[in-house]
């Protein structure tokens, strides 16, 4: 076969002279060539001299980071004080006896204020003879969340539907009440407190946002101008704006726009800020989701003659939440955590709890302060850690690709 060389590329000049590079001239070159051929010489030894240094400095990061949580296990555990039998509140946290004999001074935790304090930093001021409601409620909510892990559990569909639908009235007339009808009088949310507040401002935030979210990313990527435009500026609008000063307004402004003689409770305000802040992070993260899937789904789901909302309930919205799983727990774990804020507007959840405990003069002692926010601390980081823990889980579950 005969090969046409007329077209070939062949130079018939020689190519013009370029500059040197920068690195081989001037300051640059000079640095090159004497000090780093210096140092390649004895690369050798350079190498040996940082391996020194690191282990030197793995060894006290090691040492520093043993020293401190044996200082924690210590403080918290082997030199806590663990009883107050006499009554003695404060004195018994802020004494010490060495020898047979008492000196004052102050030893580890001082977990008789938190047996003392267990009531108010759970339920708040929540009236004592109505407590069995808040524990029922409580009871029920972890009964279906535990039914919802396993799944083999029988009905456990039909669990997740009540629980989503008939769990949230149920609980608003055992934790409200209903005036003095059927035995369960009105419970004012200004007595709500504790872990019961940072508990329903949580979950009602979590459950809440996610279907919210994902109807805003989807109406972000609409191909109706008018959806678009609104939901992507109500996504940019809440983003734009700290949670704290969602609670503010919440809290202060929104009965300044309501009809006079109209009033919102100041919990729902919160649950109704902390919602619609949350939902907005929630439709960015699913929208991640969206964009990762490839276009061949939704030409498949429109050879298969689906609609869009068929084809987005049974094949593009399945994958697309299983894609951004860690994104979603990280943002429900944010949210629990940004519950606490929720202290500057009057309402006492578990952080304001525990510093309206700190308040008391009664147990005023050095480790006073300590010892609750130690304690506050162990039961977001148990709540965030088992979130964590159950999305790799659910992670390792829808994980099809690596079967």
């Amino acid at each position: 076969m005969k090969t046409d060389h007329s077209t070939a590329y062949v130079r018939q000049e020689d190519a013009p002279l370029l500059p040197p590079p920068r690195n081989e001239t001037g300051i640059i070159g000079w640095f090159n060539q004497n000090i780093l051929n210096l140092i390649n010489d004895f690369s050798g030894i350079g190498a040996a001299i940082r391996s020194v240094l690191m282990a030197v400095g793995t060894l006290a990061i090691l040492y520093y980071s043993a020293h401190i949580l044996w200082a924690l296990i210590d403080f918290a555990l082997i030199e806590a004080v663990w009883s107050d039998p006499d009554e003695l509140k404060r004195v018994v946290c802020t004494t010490e006896i060495a020898g047979g004999i008492q000196h004052n001074g102050w030893h580890g935790a001082c977990w008789p204020l938190v047996t003392a304090k267990m009531k108010f930093l759970i339920y708040g001021a929540y009236p004592a003879e109505e407590l069995w409601r808040v524990n029922i409620t409580g009871l029920v909510l972890i009964t279906g969340l535990v039914c919802l892990m396993f799944d083999r559990m029988p009905y456990r569909m039909h669990i997740g539907i009540s629980m989503l639908t008939i769990f949230p009235v149920f609980a608003y007339i055992m934790l409200v009440g209903l005036g003095d009808w059927i035995g369960l009088p009105y419970v004012d949310t200004r007595d709500w407190g504790g872990v019961l507040v940072t508990l329903v401002v949580a979950l009602t935030g979590i459950i809440a946002s996610l279907p919210l979210g994902v109807v805003l990313a989807l109406g972000r990527q609409s191909k109706m101008p008018a959806i678009r435009y609104l939901c992507t500026g109500f996504i940019e609008f809440w983003r734009g704006i700290p949670l704290i000063t969602v609670l503010f307004m919440a809290s202060v402004a929104l009965p300044l726009f309501l009809p006079t003689g109209v009033t919102i409770d100041n919990l729902l305000r919160a649950l109704i800020g902390v919602t619609l802040f949350a939902s907005a992070y929630m439709a960015e993260v699913i929208r991640g989701g969206l964009q990762a899937i490839d276009k061949g789904q939704y030409e498949a789901a429109d050879a298969l003659g689906l609609g869009y909302w068929k084809s987005m309930r049974l094949i593009i919205l399945p994958q697309a939440l299983t894609y951004v799983i860690p994104g979603i727990v990280n943002t429900f774990i944010g949210l629990f955590k940004d519950t606490t804020l929720v202290a500057i507007i009057g309402l006492f959840d578990l952080l304001g709890a525990a510093q309206a405990a700190i308040n008391d003069a009664g147990w005023s002692s050095p480790v006073q302060a300590i010892t609750l926010y130690l304690l506050v601390a162990t039961f977001y980081f148990i709540c965030c850690f088992v979130m964590s823990r159950y999305s790799m889980r659910l992670e390792r579950k829808l994980d099809r690709s690596n079967r």
